[in-house]
């Protein structure tokens, strides 16, 4: 892990993702609403998403493990579950 992932908490590395997939600021996530609602995302830029996590934390995720129906905060949790800091 480089110094700079180090400084940054797990949600602001997500939130990164989600701003260069979705290119929107970090403080339109809303961390409690379903990504499909609260932001629009579709099933394409779910899988870009899912690949952005791969490479950012280093687990694994299986293609329709990420859903766009999960919550900013559900996708924090799943990342935890396997070991991603």
């Amino acid at each position: 892990m480089s110094t700079e992932q180090k400084t940054f908490t797990m949600e602001q590395r997500l939130k990164n993702i989600f701003h260069k997939v979705l290119d929107i600021a970090p403080e339109e996530i809303k961390p409690e609403e379903k990504l499909d609602v609260s932001l629009g995302i579709d099933s394409t830029e779910m899988v870009e998403i899912s690949v952005g996590l791969k490479k950012e934390f280093g687990v694994p995720i299986a293609d329709n493990e990420i859903k766009k129906t999960h919550t900013f905060n559900e996708i924090v949790g799943i990342l935890k579950s396997k070991g991603a800091n």
